[in-house]
């Protein structure tokens, strides 16, 4: 695998690369009863959408513009959110593509009241693209990973990729099969 670098032919050899501080983000939420399932906790649903609102926030800034979800890998919960934490979810570009970005989430919770260390208690991996006024994708401009762990998060960025393609490509070959043989889905 080779890093990504911007060429004529991908659209994105003149958007001049943004590093990825320009577009991280946080944002923090303190959780109620209005956020609860049925177990007393924090639904699972809640924290799903801000983590898709901090993702899409910093599609929005490091694309300049609109950025629609696409996909969401991985989201794992690690341990439960309760009513009076304060939820923080931090968010930035790992890698992009000509029109597409991921943007990895890590979720922290404390007590409100309280001033223990956060618990880390969720992460997820989106794919973001961007739009134009039209809803049609749009070039974006290269992320430029700034220390080392912004190279790693890259790198596994570009694995996650390359699973992400096969798999795609792998059912869809397995669907076509299945049409050939008579079957219907």
């Amino acid at each position: 695998m080779t890093d990504q670098a911007p060429t004529a032919e991908s659209g994105t050899a003149d958007i001049p690369g943004k590093p990825t501080s320009a577009s991280r983000t946080t944002l923090s939420h303190i959780m109620t009863h209005n956020d609860t399932n049925l177990l007393g906790t924090v639904h699972g649903g809640v924290i799903m959408k801000l983590v898709d609102d901090a993702a899409g926030a910093v599609a929005g800034r490091h694309s300049g513009g609109p950025a629609v979800t696409a996909s969401m890998d991985e989201m794992v919960f690690l341990e439960p959110v309760r009513v009076g934490d304060l939820v923080h979810v931090k968010a930035q570009v790992n890698w992009t593509g000509r029109t597409s970005m991921e943007i990895g989430v890590r979720v922290l919770a404390e007590r409100w009241n309280e001033s223990t260390p956060p618990t880390h208690v969720g992460s997820a991996y989106l794919v973001f693209a961007a739009v134009d006024a039209n809803g049609r994708p749009r070039p974006v401009p290269p992320v430029l990973p700034e220390t080392e762990q912004d190279k790693r998060r890259y790198q596994e960025a570009q694995i996650r990729r390359t699973h992400r393609l096969a798999r795609r490509r792998a059912i869809k070959e397995l669907r076509q099969k299945r049409a050939a043989e008579g079957y219907e889905d």
